[in-house]
Parts: C-alpha cells; sequence; structure tokens
C-alpha cells in the first residue's frame, strides 16, 4: 500500500476528545510521507493527504466548535464507537492510522486491529503518542501505547525517557521516533503590542480546587488593575457545556461571575495561536502553551504560587528559566528561558522546526514500501503478560482478552436517530452536572 505521486496518502485518526483530535489530525498533516513540510501551515497542511476523522463516542467527544478551532478540516469525519472504528479498519483501507487516544484506549485498538487484519498480508502503519509535555504516569502510559509501529516522543528529552522505559522492561524501543508538538507554528515574537497584552492559558484540571482557582483569578485581576494600560486576557479552553481532554469542575466562567473584574480583563476563546498572536506576555501553571510560546520566543512564565509540584505540572519546567510568581510579574519581571533546556524540549525555534517531522515521514514512508506488507502488532503487553491488567482494558472497549468483540457489544450500523441524540445529549447533560455540582459538594462534605 505505498503511497504514489498520483494518489494521496489516506490517514483515519481516532481521537476521544479536543485536544487529542488536534494533535492528530495536525500530526496526520505532518507525517503523510512526501517531501519536507518546510512550508506546511494549517491551510495547506492537507496537500497530498486524505484524512478521515474518527471521534471516538465518550463525554469528551469534542463539539463542533472544538473542532473547527484546529484549524484541519477532514475530508470525512465521524463519530464512532470501538467497535464500530475496529469494523471501519476492517472494511477500509488506509496508508497510516493515527490513535490520539488516552493510554488504555491505544492499548485496545492495538490489540483489536491486531485482530482484525488476522491474515493480511498487507495493513497501515500505526502512529500514536502524547499530545503534550509527559510529567506522569510516564511507565503505564508508555506500556499502555506499546505495539504501536510509531511511537512519537515531542523532544529529544522525551524519546530518551521512552526508550529507557522500553528497554529497561526488555521491549523493543525501535518504535520510538522523536518529532516535536505538530501545533508549534506562527509568527515570531518581535515586540511589544499596542495595548501590551498578558495572557493567562487556563488548563481544566490544575490547579482543582476552587480555593486555588479563585486565587489565580484574584491575581490576575490584580495584575490588570495595577496595569490598566495592558490588555489582560483569561484565555479558556472550552465554552459552558463542552468537554475537554481533562473534567474541570470549577470552570473559570462561573468563578469570575463573583469578582469585579476591570474593564481591561476580558476571558477569550478560540485558536491558541492566534491568541498568541498578539501576547506580549504568556503566563500559566502548565499549559502546553508555555512550549508554543517559547517557541515563537514570546517572553513566558511558569507560576510558582501555588508551589513547584508534581501534581501541578510545573516540576516539568525546573531549569526552564521560566518560573516566576505573580509578586514578581506585578513587578515588572520578565524570564529569560535557558536555550539548552527549550532545545531538549522540542521547542526548535531556530528554524529546523521544518524539519523536526523528516524521520517519521521517512520510517513510514520505509514501512508501507516493506516487501509482503508488515508483520503483525505486538504490544508488550498481552494476556501471558498482564493477565490481570490487560482483561480489564480490553473489557472497557467490549473486547475480549484476544482483541476479538464480545457479544452483546454495543454497535450501530447507522447513525443514532433523533431519539438516541437526545437521550446521549441528556446523559452527557447529567454527567457534566455530577462534575461540576454533585461531586464537589460531596467532597465539600467528605471534609467536615
Amino acid at each position: 500500500m505505498p503511497p504514489s505521486t498520483s494518489k494521496p496518502t489516506r490517514i483515519a485518526v481516532l481521537a476521544d476528545s479536543d485536544t487529542r483530535w488536534k494533535w492528530g489530525a495536525l500530526t496526520a498533516a505532518r507525517i503523510a510521507p512526501g517531501p519536507s513540510m518546510e512550508a506546511v501551515s494549517r491551510e495547506n497542511a492537507q496537500v497530498g493527504l486524505e484524512l478521515s476523522g474518527f471521534l471516538l463516542r465518550g463525554r469528551a467527544t469534542p463539539t463542533a466548535r472544538q473542532l473547527a478551532e484546529v484549524g484541519v478540516r477532514a475530508d470525512s469525519l465521524r463519530e464512532v464507537t470501538s467497535v464500530e472504528f475496529l469494523r471501519a479498519m476492517a472494511e477500509e483501507s488506509y496508508d497510516v492510522v493515527v490513535l490520539a487516544l488516552v493510554g488504555g484506549g491505544v492499548q485496545a485498538m492495538l490489540h483489536g486491529l491486531k485482530r482484525v487484519w488476522e491474515g493480511r498480508t498487507e495493513r497501515p502503519v500505526v502512529v500514536t503518542g502524547y499530545v503534550g509535555v509527559v510529567y506522569e504516569k510516564l511507565a503505564d502510559g508508555l506500556l499502555l501505547r506499546h505495539g504501536a509501529d510509531l511511537v512519537l516522543a515531542n523532544s529529544r528529552q522525551d524519546a530518551e525517557r521512552f526508550r529507557a522505559v522500553y528497554e529497561g522492561v526488555g521491549a523493543d524501543a525501535a518504535s520510538v521516533t522523536e518529532v516535536a508538538l505538530p501545533f508549534l507554528d506562527g509568527a515570531p515574537y518581535e515586540g511589544e503590542h499596542d495595548p501590551c497584552t498578558v495572557v493567562f492559558a487556563v488548563q481544566p484540571s490544575v490547579p482543582d480546587s476552587r480555593r486555588d482557582r479563585t486565587y489565580l483569578l484574584n491575581r490576575l485581576i490584580q495584575h490588570a488593575r495595577l496595569h490598566p494600560d495592558r490588555e489582560v486576557l483569561l484565555k479558556l479552553r472550552s465554552r459552558p457545556g463542552e468537554h475537554t481532554t481533562h473534567i474541570e469542575e470549577q470552570p473559570y466562567q462561573k468563578l469570575v461571575q463573583r469578582l469585579d473584574p476591570p474593564a481591561n480583563f476580558r476571558l477569550v476563546y478560540g485558536n491558541m495561536g492566534e491568541v498568541l498572536d498578539r501576547t506580549d506576555l504568556l503566563v500559566t501553571i502548565s499549559s502546553t502553551a508555555a512550549l508554543e510560546s517559547l517557541h515563537r520566543r514570546i517572553p513566558t512564565v511558569v507560576l510558582t504560587d501555588l508551589g513547584i509540584r508534581e501534581t501541578l505540572g510545573n516540576h516539568h519546567f525546573v531549569g526552564s528559566g521560566c518560573l516566576a510568581s505573580w509578586d514578581q510579574l506585578d513587578a515588572g519581571h520578565r524570564p529569560v528561558p535557558d536555550p539548552d533546556w527549550v532545545a531538549r524540549q522540542g521547542v526548535v525555534a531556530d528554524g529546523s522546526y521544518a524539519y523536526a517531522f523528516d524521520a517519521a515521514r521517512e520510517r513510514i514512508a520505509k514501512l508501507l514500501a516493506q516487501p509482503g506488507g508488515l508483520p503483525p502488532l505486538t504490544p508488550y503487553y498481552t494476556p501471558a503478560t498482564a493477565p490481570g491488567y490487560l482483561p480489564g482494558i480490553l473489557a472497557r472497549h467490549h473486547l475480549g482478552p484476544d482483541g476479538s468483540v464480545l457479544p452483546g457489544a454495543p454497535s450501530a450500523d447507522k447513525e443514532p436517530g433523533p431519539v438516541r441524540q437526545i437521550v446521549r445529549r441528556a446523559a452527557r447533560g447529567a454527567y457534566r452536572h455530577g462534575v461540576q455540582r454533585v461531586a464537589p459538594v460531596i467532597r465539600r462534605m467528605g471534609e467536615l
């Protein structure tokens, strides 16, 4: 199934949230075999690419707005269950399959795909990876992704860590391929705008407490009052009613309603790259937006106000030169990033980003051209190596220990009817209400 110059590369992307769809779609555009993507952009990224999008049905299935925000248009897009996706992969022909899922989802699909492609002489190249900084569950997440033909590492540091984990358990590490984050683009920073714009990029799950979030909001509003000549923006991930990769129990939109921000403070949504176009100072706890900002040489701060802790993820930025507090920012401090640290994190502001995906493209092209096709997928976890762990992961996706579909698994041969759509929306609404309203109340009661 090697791609030719006359036929576009067919890539299928399975994603389970807005962030992972962004990563998967943009990664697909950059890894399609062909010439160097020196001129790649969100407008022309699909030259020579036929992109099929599959959205895994669940609480975080992206909305139309979230999909449009990515800026990469799929040639086809549909919502599926795990079983429906596996059926599509058995019936349809693709060159590459990108699994943009949580680790357990990747592992389940690897076993399911191994089963549906059983006996084939040819199959697609399977690619997976991470949507951003990997600062927790390194071994767990990596071993759940083992078995893909390419496990993408977003930086030199990640590539070294990934190989060390695989080699340390005796697993084949040849799949680890160094790339970069697929959304590091945009014009480099050229100096302060008028007005000077400070952007706080929030995260859905960090920090998670109402107290900490209210503190951050108050400090952001205080900064706006101290600097009335600046525009201070609270960059939000999702609008009310939308889900993201992580559960958000205390939405900033609701918390800010109880406060009294000045006129130069406002909420913004939309594509992070477009917001960065007018940013003079990017502030965050540990968001991947910090890497986007550093890539464009925008002054970037990772906050220390709540401590430097693994639970916040800001420990990843130790040594970056970007750690600072709101007190320092209020006084006019601007951090200077450490160039060695930045280079190890896949932030290639030196112009080499255009070639960051060359190795992945060459590897995929070589695999597609391999005589006799590719061997079966071989995940590290099997019923023999992880008999107490793997079956549960597979069962959550209605698969048996051998990757086959379990009897009675939910599936559909047609789009859901009006009644089913209403029931699904109601179920998601109930889940959202439970996460954002009921769960915090129960937690507070437990603390009494």
